[in-house]
């Protein structure tokens, strides 16, 4: 945060707003954000497998990121409700960690950034892992979720190092 930034969620009396982006530029912006679910070996075996007693753990997880990201005006009282031209959710699975990474990607084109998206879909489909697994492994932490990049909007291209 630099000396110059400016909560833009809060008005001259320090009230919280929406933002009026009706006078921004409609332009074409990105984000991709990621998280990761720690479990036990045994518990990855389990999904990698297909063997799960509530079945295609990944599937699910990849329908309810994608459900989740097109809700986050729903959840997230001062984000404006956006037409998302893309979501997409990659899954990466380490044995050696017993991790699963999960990768989104959002995109639209419109006057605010999707960041939001991004990381609300990344949090539910790690959410839906842990809910699907959870009778056999408690224990599950989900950790690092981030927003890796942003690109579009006045404000250009951020990448998280």
């Amino acid at each position: 945060m630099t000396e110059t930034s400016v909560l833009t969620h809060f008005d001259a009396q320090g009230q919280a707003h929406m933002v009026d982006v009706g006078r921004k530029p409609a332009t074409h912006r990105t984000a991709l954000a990621q998280g990761r679910i720690v479990m036990c070996p045994a518990t990855l075996n389990l999904i990698l497998t297909g063997t799960a007693k509530k079945g295609d753990v990944l599937g699910v997880a990849r329908i309810a990121g994608i459900m989740a990201a097109k809700k986050t005006s729903d959840l997230i009282p001062l984000c404006h409700p956006l037409a998302l031209t893309r979501v997409a959710l990659e899954f990466e699975t380490d044995l050696a960690s017993a991790t699963i990474t999960c990768r989104v990607t959002v995109e639209t084109v419109g006057p605010t950034g999707v960041e939001m998206e991004a990381l609300t879909a990344v949090q539910v489909a790690l959410l839906t892992i842990y809910d699907m697994c959870k009778a056999v492994d408690r224990g599950m932490q989900i950790t690092d979720v981030r927003v890796l990049e942003k690109h579009g909007g006045k404000s250009g291209s951020y990448v998280n190092t």
